[in-house]
């Protein structure tokens, strides 16, 4: 039998042996950004898609579940602009159903090849029915009938199952092209802090944080 006591110290020291921060990163002066954070944000991710980072647009959605505790899952952000940043989910998955009890959230991107994190945090509001139905029909044909079976976590007793559910799914989708699930859920979180964070190698980090006012925004930098 495997001692697993025994073997924290050698995961632990496995662990202090990775390299982090390593290669050229990109750099960054705050004094240069502009005076809204979604556009930062589009410098940014034009700078990884050209950089060759993998789903750059992929980030993790963090919401808080029915007991409190915070839930995380990577999600594909929709639309960034001045009015907020989009996902979409179905309403009764357990994304949905957070969101409803409390209507707030935190979304993060991280790129380590560049060394760049960027963390968004602020309320949630679903978005009007039509704007939820045109983003279910711009999904692939897959996306949208593994979308409308509406079973997400829950117990699945094997693969046949979900084969056979997908398959009947994709029937009905493409029998009817117009169709759209009514709980799809275009939502959109209205920032009230976003934070770029760029590595340093010598651990001198630049952490600089949009926070929004009355009438625009502020912008300060922080201590590593």
């Amino acid at each position: 039998m495997t001692d697993a006591p025994a073997l924290r110290p050698i995961m632990r020291d496995f662990l202090r042996s990775l390299p982090v921060f390593t290669g050229d990163l990109p750099a960054f002066d705050p004094a240069s950004a502009p005076s809204q954070p979604h556009e930062l944000f589009a410098v940014w991710l034009t700078a990884a898609v050209e950089a060759g980072v993998r789903e750059p647009h992929a980030m993790t959605l963090s919401t808080v579940g029915a007991d409190g505790n915070p839930s995380a899952r990577i999600l594909i952000l929709k639309n960034v602009d001045e009015h907020g940043w989009q996902f979409a989910a179905h309403a009764d998955s357990p994304k949905g159903q957070d969101l409803a009890r409390h209507p707030a959230a935190a979304l993060t991107f991280s790129w380590p090849a560049q060394g760049r994190q960027i963390r968004v945090r602020g309320p949630v509001r679903p978005e009007p029915a039509d704007r939820s139905a045109a983003d279910f029909l711009a999904r692939p044909l897959g996306s949208r009938a593994e979308a409308s079976i509406g079973r997400q976590s829950r117990p699945l007793p094997d693969r046949r199952t979900l084969d056979a559910a997908v398959e009947q799914a994709g029937r009905r989708i493409a029998g009817e092209p117009g169709f759209v699930v009514p709980q799809w859920t275009l939502y959109s979180l209205i920032a009230g802090e976003v934070e770029f964070w760029q590595a340093d190698q010598q651990r001198k980090h630049t952490r600089l944080r949009y926070t929004r006012t009355e009438a625009s925004w502020t912008h300060e930098m922080l201590w590593p």
